[in-house]
């Protein structure tokens, strides 16, 4: 009897598992001590995989964290996607605003890890060696910014298309900016809650957005 399809089938599906517990591993381990202090010895130890694992999946370190990066953007833009399905009909643009930020507080607190070590790839050089990686975090923060002018031009999309566009356009780097500044104060543990956080900068868009058309 021919068992060799089988035990194929079993050595792929232990192939996949072992894969996803290194990039589960890796971007734990990552987040907290960088891709410079990440050693494949303390990926090794967390993971219980023989070193060879790692190397049969991804080809060096600069690999395994590109991978890791790819994997953590597809899981939040698709977090943030699912939060902000069936968004409320009418309303002002700072209650829509409001409804928009608060589920996407949600998501930071689901996707810290990920948002973590982004943040430490960007404000550091450490991750030179792995080009793709920072290809990816380049990508990551132009979707953000393009994710972010989405969220304000749908919160005053009642102000006409014109309005809308010209609203977004203006404020999707600041409404980047204080999500990048959410983030970090919520890492920091300072005792303010996140959905605070997102509260005030939805109240702040709003206003601004507000201003700006009057000024038309």
């Amino acid at each position: 009897m021919d068992t060799s399809a089988p035990k194929a089938h079993i050595s792929n599906r232990r192939g996949r598992r072992s894969r996803q517990e290194i990039l589960d591993a890796a971007a734990r381990v990552m987040s907290v001590r960088g891709y410079a202090g990440t050693s494949m010895s303390t990926l090794v130890k967390e993971t219980g995989l023989p070193k060879s694992a790692f190397y049969h999946h991804f080809e060096s370190k600069a690999g395994l964290l590109s991978a890791v990066m790819a994997e953590g953007a597809q899981g939040f833009f698709g977090a943030m996607r699912d939060a902000h399905r069936e968004p409320p009909q009418g309303g002002t643009p700072r209650e829509r605003m409001r409804w928009y930020l608060l589920r996407t507080g949600q998501v930071i607190e689901s996707r810290e890890e990920f948002l973590r070590l982004l943040l430490v790839l960007v404000m550091s050089h450490e991750a030179a060696e792995a080009p793709e990686a920072l290809e990816t975090v380049q990508a990551v923060r132009a979707e953000g910014r393009a994710y972010m002018r989405h969220l304000i031009r749908s919160a005053f999309e009642g102000e006409g298309e014109a309005g809308a566009d010209a609203v977004a356009d203006a404020l999707a780097h600041f409404g980047m900016a204080g999500f990048d500044g959410a983030f970090v104060s919520f890492q920091s543990a300072d005792g303010k809650p996140i959905a605070q956080f997102m509260e005030e900068l939805a109240d702040s868009v709003a206003a601004l957005g507000e201003a700006l058309l009057s000024a038309r």
